[in-house]
């Protein structure tokens, strides 16, 4: 009689399998004051290995472009980003054995270049009056030019980056939820995360509302998310998926970020702050028995130095 070999440890844990599967939490103290019974869940994906949301795209769309025949030994991931699909990029790429280079705006805060070098990422720096907008630009010519040398994953047009949440993040929120999730919130950026999660909840019950969050002016200090009326407009996003839109002031933001680390024990960035400010702002709204849920997007430590 054979028995099958015993799977080894090392097949079974890698930097890639810890990407997902992040808590839910639910915010007590934030929620204490609100009008009526409204429970308020926050997915903590700055706890992901790469320290946020990002980790899910970036691995989907590494492995999108593997399965093509589009990325293989000796060929150098090249994508624009705000910092953190970078980060994460870097991460992955360092263990699959690739280079990474990233159009990255110059104002990107001093702890994401560090991270990004620390991972071997060769960073060329864009206006940072662009933003993003202004990497992306050069992200595509230099795909263009250096077509032999670069695989361009472009993730604000790749459809595997909300695939990632479609599979992934959503399936977690409603398990995690038991299926009581009633409103989902969350900040446009590359719209990956709001389009995957939205899909996805409505393919389980479509009665559910998902709430689009972005910051109330093109020039703002909620970095990852996108002034839409004024910014390219993600070729992911569909504009119809909302039910709603709300606009968040940086102030507003950054007040809510500081709430979370000393009321709530959670230390995360700006644009988390948004997501949770906007979201107490839906629940002030809702009926008793509701079930809110927002992102966390990244840590606050990315933030520290303040440029």
């Amino acid at each position: 009689m054979t028995t099958a070999a015993p799977t080894r440890i090392a097949d079974r844990l890698s930097i890639e399998t810890s990407i997902g599967n992040t808590p839910l939490i639910e915010l007590r103290r934030l929620t204490a004051r609100l009008p009526t019974r409204v429970r308020v869940f926050a997915k903590a994906e700055h706890l992901n290995p790469g320290g946020s949301v990002k980790d899910r795209a970036a691995l989907s769309m590494i492995l999108d472009a593997e399965r093509k025949g589009n990325l293989y030994a000796g060929k150098t991931i090249l994508d624009a980003s705000s910092g953190n699909t970078g980060i994460a990029y870097g991460m992955i790429a360092a263990a699959r054995g690739y280079d990474v280079t990233l159009c990255l705006p110059r104002n990107a805060t001093a702890e994401r270049k560090h991270i990004l070098r620390a991972y071997g990422v060769e960073i060329i720096e864009t206006d940072p009056s662009e933003g993003t907008d202004g990497a992306q630009v050069l992200a595509h010519e230099l795909a263009e030019e250096f077509s032999n040398k670069y695989v361009y994953l472009d993730q604000y047009n790749n459809e595997a980056n909300w695939r990632a949440h479609y599979e992934t993040t959503g399936r977690e929120i409603w398990e995690q939820t038991d299926g009581s999730v009633t409103h989902f919130v969350t900040g446009l950026g590359t719209t990956g995360t709001f389009t995957g999660v939205t899909r996805r909840l409505r393919d389980y019950r479509p009665s559910i509302r998902s709430i689009a969050v972005q910051p109330d002016l093109p020039l703002h200090g909620m970095e990852g998310l996108k002034h839409m009326a004024t910014a390219h407009v993600p070729g992911i996003y569909e504009s119809s998926l909302p039910d709603d839109q709300l606009a968040v002031d940086t102030e507003s933001a950054l007040e809510i970020k500081e709430k979370l680390a000393k009321e709530e024990g959670l230390f995360v960035g700006p644009s988390s702050g948004a997501n949770v400010f906007a979201t107490l702002e839906v629940a002030r709204e809702l009926p008793a028995g509701s079930v809110v849920v927002t992102i966390l997007c990244d840590g606050g430590e990315k933030y520290l130095s303040g440029q």
